[in-house]
C-alpha cells in the first residue's frame, strides 16, 4: 500500500490533463469496426437472398464464395430460423456448437461457438439466484449477494460489482474472490477505464466475454466489392483492443465476462467476472446471466427510486421548517439565521449566509462577507457549486483561507443569494492502482500495476452532491415567499395610513361594506376631531403636527380593546369601529380616549395640551354611521370641545 499526500494544485491539474488525453485517444480506437474476432468461433456474413457466405473469419476461409445450406444443410436451415438471443445448437465439423443469427444485419452475421457441456446445467441456477435476491431490500447488501451467486454460476476465480459516480469514474461496491487474491472492495478507478464509447456499447449489448486476454483474434476476410469495416458492436465474438488486453493482462486477468447494469437507459455500473487462466463460458449460460443483470438492474432502479424518495420528503421536511421561520418572524434575514431552525438544516455546512436587499445575515462560522461577495462578484451571476477554490480559484482562495466549497444560489437579479460554505478537509481516496506516471509506461499506456494505492487530497471540501439541488430548492421556495410577503405588505400598505400605521378610510370602507344585519346593528363608532389643530401647525409647524398626530395615534391605540379598529380618516380626524358594543360602553373608551389624548406633549422643548371631541353613534349600514357620527362629533365641539356626545 502506497501513500501519497497532500496532491498539489500542479499533481492535480497534470493528472487531469492526462486524464483527459486518455479519454481522448480511448474515444477515437474503433472498437466496434475492429475486423477481428477471437479465436475460439467462427464469424460468418451471408448475402441474405442467395445464402452465399461473402464474408468470414480467418479460421473458416473456405466457406467464402459457398452457398451455406449447400455444405451444412442443418447450419443453413438455424440460418433461416434462429437468433441472436435464442441460440441454436448442432454439429459443426465434428463439434457441438452454438449458433447465433443477428438478424437485420447487412450481410447476415452468423456466430459459431463450440459448446461447453460441462457448465449447460448451471444457466438453471439463476431462477434461484434471482428469487433470491429479489427479497434484499439494502443495495449494498443486494452488491454482494449478486457477486456471490454470479461467482457460485459461473465458476470464474473473482466477481466485482463497479458502480459509477456522477463524474464518470468508478469504485468497487462488491468483490467476492478466492482467498489467495488481492482484495479490491472500496477501491476507486479513473473513468478512462471504461471509456465513452465502450459504456455505449455495453448499453446497446448487455454482455461481453474475453475468454483469453493472450489470443490476439482472427481477421475478418471478405468477398465484397467495398471492404467497409464490418460492425462488431452487437456480436459475442468482437476481439478486444491491444490496449485493453494489455490492462486485462496487467491486472492478472486471463478471461473476463462483464454484465451491463443499466437503470433508465444509463449505465450505472457494471459486474465484471475474472479469472487466471483463459475460460469461457456457455452462450445459455450468458444468457441466463444476463436476465439475472436485467433483474438487478430493476431492482437496483427500485431501491434508488425508493431512496431518492425518502431522502427528498426528509429534505422537504426541513425547508417547510425553515421555511415556516419566515411568518414567525419580521424580519427574513434574521429568521433564516437565528433560532431553532436555520439555514444549515436546509444544507450542512460550515456556516451560511443570506443577503436580502443589500443586507447580509450569517450563521455558523464564515468568513468576512466583503470577501465573500468579493469572490462572488467576480464568478459572475448565476449560480455556482465549487468543491475545490484552492485548486480553480488560487488567488480567489488565497483571501478566504481555509475555505475550499462555495454553494452560491440567486435569489433574483438584485444581487440578493443565498451562499453556504465549507472548509478544506483531507480526503483519502483509495485507487484501483497507482494513478502516478510512474506506474504507466508512458501516459497513455494501462497502469502496469493494480495493487491498491492510497492517496491524500488537499484544497478541497466534502462534495455538495444532492445538496445542491436542495439548496435551489430552498432558493426557488424563498423567493416564492418573499415574493408574498412583499405582495402582502403591498396591500397591507394600501389599506395603511403612511404617517400613524393606522389602518386608512379604504380600510374603514371596506370594513363597514362587509357588514349587514345584525352584525351592523351592534357597530359602534367614535368619531374624534382634534380641537384647534390648525394652531398648532401654525405655530409650532407641520413637523409638529405630524408629531402630535403620531402621538395621538399611539394614545388611541392605548385606551380601546384588543377587537376595536382605530382608523385615521384624514387630516385630524380619527374613528374607532367598536363591533359588538352597546352606545354606553362605546362612551366610556371614548372618555378614556380623550383622558389619555389629552395628557402633554412635548414639542421643542414645550409641553402642550391637546384636546379632541368625540362623537357616538350606534348602528347603521356604509357611510351613514360616519356621517351621523361626524354630527355627534360637532354637537360635542360647539358644546365648548373637549367632551363625548352621542
Amino acid at each position: 500500500m502506497t501513500e501519497l499526500f497532500a496532491l498539489s494544485p500542479e499533481e492535480s491539474a497534470r493528472r487531469t490533463s492526462d486524464e483527459s488525453a486518455r479519454l481522448t485517444e480511448c474515444a477515437a480506437e474503433p472498437i466496434r469496426m475492429i475486423g477481428r474476432v477471437q479465436s475460439h468461433g467462427i464469424l460468418l456474413g451471408l448475402d441474405e437472398p442467395s445464402g452465399t457466405v461473402v464474408l468470414a473469419s480467418a479460421n473458416a476461409e473456405d466457406l467464402l464464395g459457398r452457398v451455406l445450406r449447400d455444405e451444412h444443410e442443418d447450419l443453413g436451415r438455424i440460418v433461416a430460423h434462429s437468433t441472436a438471443l435464442d441460440p441454436a445448437q448442432t454439429e459443426f465439423e465434428g463439434r457441438a456448437v452454438d449458433v447465433m443469427v443477428h438478424r437485420g444485419s447487412s450481410p447476415l452475421l452468423v456466430e459459431i461457438e463450440p459448446t461447453s457441456r460441462e457448465l449447460e446445467y448451471t444457466r438453471t441456477g439463476a431462477v434461484s439466484a434471482i428469487q433470491r435476491l429479489a427479497e434484499i431490500s439494502e443495495l449494498d447488501e443486494l452488491y454482494v449477494a449478486v457477486a456471490k451467486e454470479i461467482k457460485a454460476l459461473s465458476g470464474f476465480e473473482r466477481v466485482m460489482v463497479y458502480e459509477f459516480h456522477a463524474d464518470g469514474h468508478g469504485q468497487v461496491v462488491a468483490d467476492e474472490r478466492e482467498p489467495d487474491m488481492e482484495p479490491y472492495f472500496g477501491l476507486h478507478f479513473p473513468a478512462s477505464d471504461i471509456p465513452s464509447q465502450a459504456r455505449a456499447l455495453y448499453i446497446e449489448k448487455r454482455s461481453r466475454v474475453i475468454a483469453d486476454t493472450e489470443d490476439p483474434g482472427v481477421p475478418i476476410l471478405t468477398l465484397l466489392a467495398e471492404e467497409a469495416p464490418i460492425d462488431l458492436g452487437p456480436t459475442e465474438l468482437r476481439a478486444s483492443s491491444p490496449h485493453h488486453l494489455t490492462f486485462m493482462r496487467n491486472m492478472g486477468q486471463a478471461a473476463t465476462f462483464s454484465l451491463s447494469l443499466v437503470v433508465d437507459g444509463n449505465l450505472v455500473g457494471m459486474i465484471t467476472c475474472a479469472h487466471r487462466t483463459p475460460r469461457r463460458l456457455p452462450v445459455l449460460l450468458r444468457r441466463a446471466l444476463e436476465v439475472l443483470a436485467g433483474q438487478l438492474s430493476l431492482q437496483m432502479g427500485l431501491l434508488r427510486r425508493i431512496h431518492h424518495l425518502e431522502r427528498d420528503m426528509d429534505a422537504q421536511r426541513r425547508r417547510s421548517a425553515v421555511m415556516a421561520t419566515l411568518y414567525e418572524r419580521s424580519n427574513p434575514g434574521e429568521a433564516l439565521t437565528t433560532g431553532e431552525r436555520t439555514m444549515l438544516d436546509i444544507v450542512p455546512s460550515d456556516g451560511a449566509l443570506v443577503r436580502l436587499k443589500g443586507v447580509v445575515h450569517t450563521v455558523g462560522v464564515v468568513p468576512p462577507p466583503s470577501r465573500l461577495f468579493a469572490i462572488i462578484d467576480a464568478l459572475g451571476p448565476g449560480g455556482h457549486a465549487l468543491e475545490a477554490l484552492p485548486l480553480t480559484h488560487p488567488e480567489a482562495a488565497a483571501t478566504v483561507p481555509g475555505v475550499a466549497g462555495l454553494l452560491v444560489v440567486p435569489l433574483g437579479d438584485g444581487g440578493d443569494c443565498i451562499v453556504y460554505v465549507r472548509s478544506e478537509v483531507t480526503q483519502t481516496v483509495e485507487w484501483l492502482g497507482d494513478q502516478r506516471p510512474e506506474n504507466r509506461d508512458h501516459a497513455l499506456s494501462p497502469r502496469r500495476s493494480f495493487s491498491a494505492w492510497r492517496e491524500s487530497v488537499t484544497g478541497r471540501s466534502l462534495p455538495w452532491g444532492i445538496l445542491a439541488q436542495d439548496a435551489q430548492d430552498f432558493g426557488r421556495a424563498l423567493r416564492g415567499a418573499l415574493d408574498a410577503r412583499a405582495q402582502a405588505e403591498l396591500a397591507d400598505l394600501a389599506l395603511q395610513d403612511p404617517l400613524t400605521g393606522l389602518h386608512n378610510r379604504r380600510f374603514l370602507e371596506g370594513l363597514l361594506g362587509g357588514m349587514e344585519g345584525e352584525e351592523a346593528a351592534r357597530l359602534t363608532v367614535i368619531f374624534f376631531d382634534i380641537d384647534e389643530f390648525k394652531s398648532i401647525n401654525d405655530v409650532y409647524g407641520h413637523s409638529a403636527g405630524d408629531l402630535v398626530l403620531s402621538v395621538i395615534a399611539e394614545r388611541l391605540q392605548s385606551a380601546v380593546r384588543s377587537g376595536d379598529a382605530v382608523v385615521r380618516l384624514g387630516g385630524d380626524e380619527f374613528v374607532i369601529a367598536c363591533p359588538e358594543t352597546e352606545v354606553t360602553e362605546a362612551e366610556q373608551i371614548a372618555t378614556r380616549a380623550l383622558q389619555a389624548i389629552g395628557h402633554p406633549i412635548e414639542i421643542h422643548g414645550e409641553s402642550i395640551i391637546v384636546r379632541a371631541s368625540a362623537g357616538v353613534v350606534s348602528g347603521g349600514a356604509g357611510g351613514d354611521i360616519i356621517t351621523s357620527a361626524d354630527a355627534a362629533m360637532y354637537r360635542a365641539k360647539h358644546a365648548g370641545g373637549g367632551q363625548v356626545s352621542v
